[in-house]
């Protein structure tokens, strides 16, 4: 049996200060032996320099680390050159993503699509890195059909990536039927779920209609029922996430990849309410 892969991701601080806080929640995190820690890369690369720096600390701790890299709005050259520049740092792994169209910018680049990054990836780097891209379990908010996005997602690993992980969901129905589907159309890589811990409730409303990641009519009823009570937030959250963490591995997913919002405290919940202390090898 293929073991399960358990990742975290951060965004990258701007700030020494916040550089420091989250090598200390790094730390705590490590702890877990996550197969690796993912860190996001902003919108036509406009955090690249503090997203190099996150990864390159990481990789001083022993740790695998894997840059987002998103294509919209760049060029080849810009691409080859970050390419370069991982490979310079013995960087192996990279999560290839279309990203978003940063505010202002007029043109989408020469990269329409992430299947285009992931082949171009391949066509300069050979198998130097490993390719995780990403799926949309309730379907990418700009795909025309469900047909659509699942073509769309097949195309990317057509081009060559090895896995993915999906966008946040609380719907397993809807994860697995998005496995099936895969399936169905020949994917076989692992399909790994994006799991969001519930904090603040404002904050994940306000990503979820960003993002198209639905959350349930009686969840939201309940959220918003706790008004301003922190704490009833955080407990009624670590209860609904653990039971869908728990549903997806034990109907087998091939892992959870946490959305960690360079926090630890309820990741770490979660990881000890499954049992995974001693799973890693």
């Amino acid at each position: 049996m293929t073991s399960r892969t358990f990742s975290f991701e951060f965004f990258p601080p701007k700030t020494q200060e916040g550089m420091e806080k989250l090598r200390a929640v790094r730390t705590e995190l490590a702890a877990l032996r996550p197969r690796f820690f993912s860190v996001t890369f902003g919108a036509g690369g406009s955090t690249r320099e503090y997203s190099l720096a996150t990864v390159l600390d990481i990789q001083r701790a022993g740790l695998d680390a894997a840059p987002h890299l998103s294509c919209i709005g760049a060029t080849r050259e810009s691409i080859r050159a970050i390419l370069t520049e991982y490979k310079s740092h013995n960087i192996h792994h990279i999560v290839a993503l279309r990203g978003d169209l940063p505010s202002g910018m007029a043109g989408t680049g020469d990269f329409r699509y992430a299947n285009e990054l992931v082949s171009f990836i391949r066509s300069e780097t050979g198998d130097w890195f490993n390719l995780e891209v990403a799926a949309y379990p309730e379907i990418h908010p700009q795909a025309k059909s469900a047909h659509d996005d699942l073509i769309n997602f097949k195309r990317k690993i057509d081009a060559g990536a090895n896995a993915a992980i999906t966008q946040y969901f609380f719907n397993a129905d809807a994860y697995f039927a998005f496995v099936d589907d895969c399936r169905k159309l020949g994917v076989e890589v692992p399909v790994v779920p994006g799991i969001m811990p519930i904090g603040n409730f404002s904050q994940l409303a306000r990503f979820s209609d960003a993002c198209g990641a639905e959350i349930p009519r009686w969840m939201r009823k309940k959220l918003e029922g706790y008004h301003d009570d922190i704490d009833s937030i955080r407990a009624f959250g670590l209860d609904v996430v653990t039971d869908l963490c728990d549903r997806l591995l034990d109907n087998g997913a091939p892992g959870l990849h946490f959305y960690t919002m360079n926090q630890a405290a309820a990741t770490m919940t979660i990881w000890e309410r499954l049992g995974l202390e001693n799973t890693l090898g």
